[in-house]
């Protein structure tokens, strides 16, 4: 419960437990009582919960927003200032320098620690008494550990850290759950709404790290006309709508809405919230993860800033290593189908997320650190476990057949001295045509429902050799294999898609550079056998295992193989054309880079948690394709039939030779040859293709 609804004997409670922890950090951050080399890691850690300290005590005084902009940004800086990359070499937060002044036997557990308590840092600007004070008793059970006349162990250490993240599961499974359905948390509602969004003052309340990006996006923002403002949320808010219509679900039973957005796009974001209002839903925020315990490090999910360092981000990506085994995640599955229980009425509210994605930051090649926290192939059985579980759960209260999203990006201003160009045309982008595109998909549509099988290569250095099973039509009259996907849920426009039929699906997908959630991946090639990934290899870095592992972690997210979930053709050649002139294609976000080419997806299929509810094309046929051998399971065991993730491979039209159908009878249906739409009625789609910089209209 938040602090503000707390009753006085509650209110009283914590705030002596918060006064009495904070009175002996201050004295640590004088001076500790522990040898070196350790003092200076107590001392200079005590120094920064008192910075935190200072934000709490201004904001539960209600004097921190009164500040002026420049003493909010240098109290910004203060506390982001040890992590960025020009301090990162010293600072405790890098497990390297921490193994190497700490020593290798308590370096990595307290680097892991520090980083952990920088979630004070958003418990500090939301008022999160409890939650704050929790944190600061961490790190005084972890310095007595050491403080103890008789020594301590490592393994002390970590158990103190264990049973911290064990005893409090219910309380930050409470917060996130709620975060997610209850619109009643609206710290961050409060701010897009109630803020004088003209005074660049507010960016510093959420308590992220703000730097160029987020200033001159909400100086980019405020020079648009509100005409353009309203343009861009009605795109964007009318996607979600029509989502839930294509999908025959009732968006009235819906009461809520979960938005993310990057810190710098209020304008459009509180506009878009007075449209979701109108439709009958109230916002939901939720911060990006800060803690190991919500997966820090991952992806950039709910209201979000660009990182202040994505080395640090990869560093601590695994810190949950520390305190995951099987007790552990039967605890927090426990405490999650509990908070859920308490929750029913919010959580069947919940209608799904609206995702607002950026693009355009600085190609990041990660360094592995051995120093770092590493998940034993036991720990990450058990993060597929959990997920697999927690998935079940949460299905059990916020179905997936009733349930939708949409999702549309947009540039950052670090993607160039154009930015403001790109912005326009990503505008453009995202506001083509439908209508257009909906008809020459159809066309292509008719062509594959032809086939058994379809074929894909690639061409020149790119060694793409791809045959794709395809499900058999019983009616083609009132059935289809392939979606028509026209920019409701997934914005741009621009692509076809299937489930495969996984046997007798195989072959090589090859790519020579690929940006998947973040990362960079060079020559990535995945081998397939009956639909499921046998082997897989890149040439990030010099040693095969350390390929192996980063594929392992980041694209098959610690399963031994995945299923082909998706194969699509995308059509979106005005993407690719814009790629091109401005020299992004290494920057577009998966969900425009996915309209550029054909693309898999490995993992679950696009119709997960919710096979059995129809889909129709425009057209009014059924789209019968979507399930698979593995999803099918969910009839005997749910566990066996999902994967919780879905991450989509683009082959670019220039590394592209052909796609083409094979019929029951051996005779074949080109769609692209020689990297060129060839079925008749699509050839408009090739227009952008030939080096032509208008979009078609």
């Amino acid at each position: 419960m938040e602090y503000q609804n707390l009753n006085a004997e509650e209110r009283e409670a914590i705030t002596e437990r918060l006064d009495l922890v904070t009175e002996r950090i201050h004295e640590l951050a004088a001076e500790p009582e522990v040898c070196e080399p350790f003092r200076a890691y107590f001392k200079g850690t005590a120094a920064f919960i008192v910075k935190t300290e200072e934000v709490l005590r201004q904001v539960l005084n209600d004097s921190f927003c009164s500040q002026s902009r420049e003493t909010l940004q240098k109290i910004n800086e203060a506390l982001y200032e040890d992590i960025l990359p020009e301090h990162y070499k010293k600072s405790y937060a890098n497990p390297d320098y921490a193994c190497i002044t700490l020593g290798e036997e308590y370096g990595t557990l307290l680097s892991m620690l520090y980083a952990e308590l920088r979630s004070l840092i958003p418990y500090a600007y939301e008022g999160d008494v409890e939650a704050f004070t929790c944190f600061c008793e961490l790190f005084i059970q972890v310095y007595t550990c050491f403080n103890d006349e008789e020594g301590t162990t490592p393994k002390e250490v970590q158990q103190a850290i264990y049973w911290f993240f064990h005893d409090y599961s219910e309380l930050f499974t409470e917060r996130s759950i709620c975060e997610m359905v209850d619109a009643s948390r609206d710290f961050f509602t409060r701010i897009v709404m109630d803020s004088d969004l003209q005074d660049l003052k507010y960016l510093y309340y959420y308590g992220e790290p703000i730097g160029e990006n987020e200033i001159r996006m909400a100086e980019y923002m405020n020079q648009l006309p509100q005409e353009k403002i309203q343009a861009m949320a009605d795109t964007y808010t009318e996607g979600y709508r029509i989502g839930f219509i294509t999908t025959g679900k009732d968006l009235s039973i819906k009461s809520t809405v979960n938005v993310e957005y990057a810190i710098g796009m209020e304008r459009m974001v509180r506009a878009a919230i007075a449209n979701f209002e109108k439709m009958g839903l109230k916002p939901t925020i939720y911060r990006d993860a800060f803690s190991s315990f919500r997966n820090r490090g991952n992806s950039k999910r709910g209201c979000y800033a660009t990182s202040v360092n994505r080395q640090f981000d990869y560093d601590h990506k695994a810190d949950k290593a520390v305190y995951l085994d099987k007790a552990f995640v039967e605890r927090r599955l426990e405490t999650l189908r509990t908070v859920y229980e308490d929750k029913k009425e919010l959580a069947a509210g919940y209608a799904g997320p609206a995702v607002i994605e950026v693009f355009g930051e600085p190609l990041f090649e990660p360094e592995n650190k051995k120093t770092a926290c590493h998940y034993s192939d036991k720990q990450n059985e058990l993060n597929v476990y959990y997920a697999s579980q927690a998935g079940q759960i949460t299905n059990q209260y916020i179905k997936g057949e009733e349930r939708s999203f949409t999702i549309i990006a947009y540039p950052l201003p670090q993607i160039g001295s154009n930015f403001e160009e790109i912005f326009d045309k990503t505008v453009e982008l995202n506001t083509l045509d439908y209508t257009l595109y909906r008809d020459m998909q159809a066309k292509i549509i008719e062509v594959l429902d032809q086939g058994v099988r379809a074929h894909i290569r690639g061409k020149g250095d790119n060694e793409t050799d791809m045959t794709v099973e395809l499900y058999r039509l019983k009616n083609p009259q009132k059935e289809t294999i392939f979606e028509n996907c026209v920019a409701d849920v997934n914005i741009p426009v621009g692509e076809v898609f299937t489930s495969p039929v996984l046997t007798g699906t195989h072959g090589v997908l090859h790519v020579s550079y690929v940006y998947l959630n973040g990362l960079r991946y060079e020559n990535l090639k995945m081998t397939f056998e009956d639909g499921k990934v046998v082997d897989y290899s890149c040439s990030n870095f010099d040693s095969e295992e350390e390929n192996h592992k980063y594929i392992y972690d980041n694209v098959l997210m610690h399963h031994d193989t995945l299923p082909l979930g998706e194969f699509a053709i995308g059509t979106n050649t005005t993407a690719y054309r814009m790629a091109k002139d401005f020299d992004i294609a290494d920057k577009l976000p998966i969900l425009i880079a996915e309209k550029t080419g054909p693309h898999f997806a490995v993992g679950d299929t696009c119709y997960s948690q919710a096979e059995d509810t129809p889909v129709y094309n425009p057209d009014g046929k059924e789209i019968v394709a979507r399930d698979n051998e593995i999803s099918i399971l969910r009839k005997e065991d749910e566990s066996k039939a999902y994967f919780n993730c879905h991450t989509d491979i683009t082959i670019p039209y220039d590394e592209l030779d052909c796609i083409y159908i094979e019929r029951a009878d051996g005779s074949t249906g080109d769609i692209i040859r020689d990297g060129r739409f060839v079925v008749p009625g699509t050839e408009k789609l090739n227009e952008p293709l030939e080096n032509k910089t208008s979009f078609p209209a």
